[in-house]
């Protein structure tokens, strides 16, 4: 049995994943509620924005996690088809949990067929993630722990999709953001727990790559995007906001009433004409007569 180690760099590596997974979750929030407020295609790519930005930091989260576990005995290397297909996978299901939720026409029904579609997929990202795992034996977990990450990813990802169609501050949000973080986190480190290794006495060469070699470029090149894009989306204007009003030292039109002349007088709110239909220079509006008439008599 071989001995493990969750904590191989300390608390760096729980601290830096938790920040993943909550950044990866406020830019999908913000997101998601830009596409509520959007409509045909508008609304899709937000969603999609959406989808990328929740798989994206819980991927991360889950592979800069893996920096800090060790098994004594043993090099651990990945296979990156399956570290590929695992980030695919956790895009996915996000995606399709929005889609039901933000397309669903009962929202009780679209929350928990969402939750139940997305915690499942983020339960199979780990467990893709971890069934990328190459080392000198082989892992086998307990099946109820296992059970119980499960039911955590499906209660993480229902109140997250809540979250995401119902929270419209923005403090609510950062404080749900925060909340989805932790639970992603939580729902990790139980299926870890789940973990127990059996080394294998023969030591053949192991496929795949080391962490440095792909999946550290990844998780950084992945976790960079969920930093800029957030603050990116965080402080560009909603539709509603650029809708609020002219922008400071703009004047709006009606600020400037303008004399009113001929029918228009009568109108409602219309400045009072003058009886002669002379301007402020005593010109008339019109200029002045071909006929060499007096307009104003």
């Amino acid at each position: 049995m071989g001995t493990l180690n969750h904590f191989s760099f300390g608390w760096l590596t729980p601290v830096l994943s938790y920040a993943m997974a909550c950044a990866g979750a406020a830019l999908g929030l913000r997101c998601t509620l830009r596409g509520l407020a959007a409509t045909g295609a508008t609304r899709r790519n937000w969603l999609l924005t959406a989808a990328a930005a929740i798989g994206c930091g819980i991927w991360t989260m889950h592979f800069v996690a893996m920096f800090g576990f060790a098994v004594d005995g043993t090099e651990l290397r990945y296979s990156v088809p399956l570290t590929v297909v695992s980030l695919l996978v956790a895009v996915l299901v996000t995606g399709l949990g929005l889609t039901v939720v933000c397309y669903g026409r009962h929202r009780g029904l679209a929350l928990l067929g969402g939750g139940v579609t997305t915690g499942v997929g983020v339960a199979a990202m780990h467990y893709l993630g971890m069934a990328a795992v190459r080392m000198h034996g082989g892992l086998r977990y307990d099946a109820g722990t296992v059970a119980l990450s499960v039911l955590v990813a499906v209660g993480a990802a229902t109140a997250a999709l809540w979250a995401a169609v119902t929270i419209r501050n923005v403090y609510a949000a950062a404080a749900a953001s925060l909340g989805m973080g932790l639970a992603v986190s939580c729902m990790h480190y139980i299926g870890m727990a789940a973990v127990h290794v059996q080394l294998d006495p023969a030591r053949t060469d192991l496929d795949g790559v080391s962490p440095m070699e792909f999946v550290f470029p990844l998780a950084v090149g992945l976790g960079s995007f969920l930093f800029l894009a957030s603050a990116f989306v965080a402080l560009s204007p909603t539709a509603q906001e650029r809708a609020g009003g002219p922008a400071a030292g703009e004047l709006a039109v009606e600020e400037f009433p303008v004399p009113a002349v001929g029918p228009e007088a009568d109108l409602p709110g219309a400045a009072p004409a003058d009886p002669h239909g002379l301007d402020s220079y005593g010109q008339h509006p019109y200029g002045p007569d071909p006929y060499g008439h007096d307009r104003a008599a």
